[in-house]
């Protein structure tokens, strides 16, 4: 039998792996959908919305897992190390985006509103595996 902590982890594990595809399947669809009922650009935008939220979420996690190993390593130091290139990538994720959100808008012509609702795809992911989470039955095992 799991121990509590050992389960709440595994828990976590597979509810970002569930997160992780599920941020561009919405996203895609979404796009799909909006591309054929209302306007291609605008569904172009939605996906390369979840695209860019998908990077962020993978890049977020690196940064965590990277923050989390630094200091598990150095447990019994008072003052904790973090590499210095763990803030650069925390910072350097946010610029990339907006830049890329800029380029997007700038010359392909894509609204940039349309990339700001794909960018919520994360969060519609996030929400929907949380209410899977919530709904979801339980086994004495689990």
């Amino acid at each position: 039998m799991m121990d509590p902590a050992a389960r709440s982890t595994a828990r976590a594990l597979q509810s970002e792996k569930q997160i992780a595809w599920m941020t561009p399947l919405l996203g895609t669809v979404a796009g799909v959908c909006v591309g054929y009922f209302y306007a291609w650009s605008w569904g172009a935008g939605i996906f390369v919305g979840a695209v860019l939220a998908w990077f962020n979420f993978r890049w977020l996690r690196q940064g965590m897992d990277a923050l989390v190993d630094a200091a598990t390593a150095q447990k019994d130091q008072k003052k904790v190390k973090v590499p210095w290139s763990t803030y650069f990538k925390a910072a350097f994720r946010y610029g990339l985006i907006g830049l890329g959100v800029y380029v997007i808008f700038k010359y392909l012509y894509v609204p940039i509103l349309s990339m700001i609702f794909g960018l919520c795809a994360l969060g519609a992911a996030t929400m929907a595996v949380s209410v899977y989470e919530l709904l979801r039955p339980r086994t004495r095992r689990d």
